[in-house]
């Protein structure tokens, strides 16, 4: 497995919350993490239709543009009686003419569950996969994920994204009801960074 060198990794990513996150995920390794929006980077089309597919594109790209090593996430929710919805497409869920809103894509998420016939259980997964890419076009992967139920009205004010609908398995919070440190020892995002530190500690 090929070793980060440098204290130096692009982030790529525009989502603020998501920065923040991996940051701190980083931040013991003595990583300085720089966001795709504060080097004026645009965000590439994803066209894929997996995670792996959209993080690599991502990945890839921002190397490229800056000549430094990059990481990128895919990562998205998948409702098991909406057949796997929205998936690779959960942060479209949440677009709206004024930007993203995620309060608009739980109410959405929500809605087509109580349209769904069938008494299926409120049954949901957080996926994530990341890739760590070279500006020579190599990579590395990896991934996680995290098994739960959804929950309506929406609980808790950290954490962003489906967090505030979201209760990981043996748990009762939602993961926006969790201290940062405690969702990431559970989280789908945590668990694939978990992998990625092993690559950092030469494990």
């Amino acid at each position: 497995m090929r070793r980060l060198a440098g204290d130096r990794l692009v982030v790529a990513t525009h989502n603020r919350g998501k920065l923040a996150e991996i940051a701190q995920l980083i931040a013991p390794y003595r990583i300085w993490a720089v966001g795709a929006a504060e080097l004026g980077l645009p965000e590439p089309p994803e066209t894929e239709e997996t995670f792996l597919g959209n993080a690599r594109i991502k990945a890839h790209a921002a190397a490229r543009a800056t000549g430094l090593p990059a990481l990128a996430d895919d990562s998205g929710i998948e409702v098991e009686a909406l057949g796997g919805a929205p998936g690779v497409h959960t942060a479209d869920w949440a677009e709206t003419p004024a930007g993203r809103d995620f309060m608009v894509a739980m109410e959405r998420t929500w809605t087509a569950l109580e349209r769904v016939s069938a008494p299926y259980p409120r049954r949901a997964r957080f996926r994530a996969t990341l890739v760590l890419a070279w500006p020579d076009g190599t990579d590395e992967v990896f991934e996680g994920e995290v098994a739960g139920s959804l929950v309506w009205p929406p609980r808790g004010a950290l954490g962003h994204g489906y967090d505030p609908m979201f209760v990981p398995d043996g748990r009762s919070a939602t993961f926006a009801e969790m201290p940062a440190a405690e969702k990431n020892r559970i989280s789908h995002r945590g668990m694939a960074f978990r992998a990625f530190a092993a690559m950092l500690e030469g494990v």
